[in-house]
Order: C-alpha cells, then sequence, then structure tokens
C-alpha cells in the first residue's frame, strides 16, 4: 500500500508539473522539404524566393500553433549555417534561435513540443527530393541503432530524451513517412511529393501555408496525447562518410568511438545524448 501511494504521489507531482510548464513549442527548419523547392541552387541560403517560401511556412505554423494554445514559439534557424531567416520577416509573436546549437538543442530550458518545418527525408530514400543525413557531401549513411536515419530520428530522439514529442512535420511524403514510423500520432503537412532525387510535385506556397497552418493548430491541441520518441539505452551511431570526407587515420577518437572502416566511424554510448555528444566533439 505504502508503494503504491508513492508511485500514485510521483504521477501526481509529474502531472503537475507538466501542467505548470510553459506551452512553448521549438521549431526547427530547413529548406529542402519546403513547398516549391525542388532543386539544389533554390537552397542556397541567400536565395530570395526560397527564404520567403520558407518565412511563409514558419509564419503559418507560428499562427496555427498560437490559435491551437501555445504560449511561446521558438524557431530555429536550422538550413546551412543557420542564415536563412531573417527578423524582418519571421512572426511578430514568435522568438528566433540562430547558429550552431549545442547537442541539446537547448530542450533542457523545458518545452512542450517540437516541430520540424520544411524537412527532408534521410539519405538513400526513394522518392525523398533532396534526402540525405546532415550533409549530402560528407555523409554517405548513418546508423542509429542499426537503423538508418537522418535530423528526423536523430533530434526526435534527443527531444524524446527530455521528455517532449514532435507533433508536427511539414515536408515531402518520404520525410513524413520517415517520422510516421517513429511516431505515427504525429500531425502530418506533405507539401510536396518526389518523382525523383529532385523531380517534384508540389503545392503552391498559399496551399501549402493553409495546410501548415491547420496541422499546426491540431497538433498543438493533440500535443498532451502525443508520445515522446524514447530510445533506450545503450544507444550506437555508426556513420559512415563519403570518399571526399574519409576520416583521416590519425584522427583522435573520443569515448565511446571506433574505427570500423576507412570510411566508418561507431559511435557508443548509454543514451543518445552522449553518443550524440561524442559524434559532435
Amino acid at each position: 500500500m505504502i508503494k503504491i501511494r508513492l508511485v500514485s504521489a510521483a504521477l501526481l507531482a509529474s502531472a503537475l508539473l507538466c501542467a505548470q510548464s510553459p506551452k512553448r513549442v521549438f521549431v526547427i527548419t530547413d529548406a529542402e522539404g519546403v513547398a516549391g523547392v525542388c532543386r539544389q541552387d533554390q537552397t542556397d541560403p541567400k536565395d530570395a524566393e526560397m527564404r520567403k517560401l520558407l518565412t511563409g511556412e514558419v509564419n503559418a505554423a507560428v499562427d496555427g500553433f498560437l490559435a491551437g494554445g501555445a504560449e511561446e514559439v521558438v524557431v530555429w534557424d536550422g538550413h546551412d549555417g543557420s542564415q536563412t531567416l531573417s527578423a524582418l520577416t519571421i512572426h511578430p509573436k514568435a522568438k528566433i534561435a540562430w547558429g550552431n546549437l549545442d547537442p541539446t538543442m537547448t530542450l533542457e530550458r523545458g518545452y512542450a513540443a517540437v516541430a520540424f518545418i520544411g524537412q527532408h527525408a534521410h539519405a538513400n530514400v526513394t522518392g525523398g527530393i533532396m534526402a540525405h543525413s546532415y550533409s549530402s557531401l560528407g555523409i554517405q549513411t548513418m546508423l542509429l541503432n542499426g537503423k538508418p536515419v537522418g535530423e528526423i530520428e536523430t533530434r526526435a530522439a534527443i527531444a524524446g530524451h527530455y521528455g517532449v514529442p514532435v507533433i508536427l512535420l511539414s515536408g515531402d511524403k518520404a520525410a513524413a513517412d520517415d517520422l510516421r514510423a517513429i511516431v505515427p500520432d504525429a500531425e502530418f503537412a506533405v507539401v510536396k511529393e518526389g518523382i525523383g532525387y529532385y523531380p517534384c510535385i508540389s503545392l503552391s506556397a498559399s496551399a501549402a501555408q493553409d495546410l501548415i497552418r491547420e496541422k499546426a493548430r491540431r497538433a498543438m491541441e493533440r500535443a498532451p496525447r502525443i508520445k515522446p520518441y524514447r530510445l533506450h539505452g545503450p544507444v550506437t551511431l555508426q556513420v559512415e562518410y563519403t570518399t571526399r570526407s574519409t576520416p583521416l587515420p590519425a584522427r583522435t577518437l573520443p569515448p565511446g568511438a571506433e574505427r570500423v572502416d576507412a570510411r566508418t566511424i561507431r559511435f557508443t554510448g548509454k543514451d543518445i545524448l552522449e553518443v550524440w555528444s561524442r559524434y559532435r566533439m
């Protein structure tokens, strides 16, 4: 009876803490998954049309999150050196995070949810528009506990480490399929479909923004019922680099890392955060 009461008290305390936490959403942006963006040259962070298209989708998502009950939305400019978004055109009620973030992605600050806007699928996915895992030039494949992954899966796992669910993804169909495999209850705004690595069929900008706005509202309303994606340790991350980025034989590896072959390094740790920190060293 005492044990049951202690467990009940712990659950109640956890529920109260969640209820008192600010309804803050952390939005991760990219460019390859934006409606109307299907060529490599369009992903240049200084491309005026891409910036306008991405900003329109981000602002639509912010509108939706606020309509769904969010109290604060923090948007991280996650594309190509964090130099795509502008404080001049971002939603007036949003905050922007710029720069290369630590492995925690500031999630230790406390968020109710994470969302992806303009996201692409992981490398080697059929029908994935410009699909890659972090670097199309530097990384051939990335395996997390033996399964192919990219930004979606690793960042969802880091969010899950902090008990934060991924509630929304906008991007191409292949990217939506990647997240659906690990967070089936999230909301998905599929704004285009790949016919190949570059060719695609896309919604118009206005149609994509309307879809994202509505999906973001629904995602925020459903956020308490969407479970975080949690990886139970130990965790292994195996990175196969491209030939042009082959690690030097003399490169000193951090603790928990080992060479698999000339182009592959395996990182092992007690959880996703330790593994990701070792990879980022």
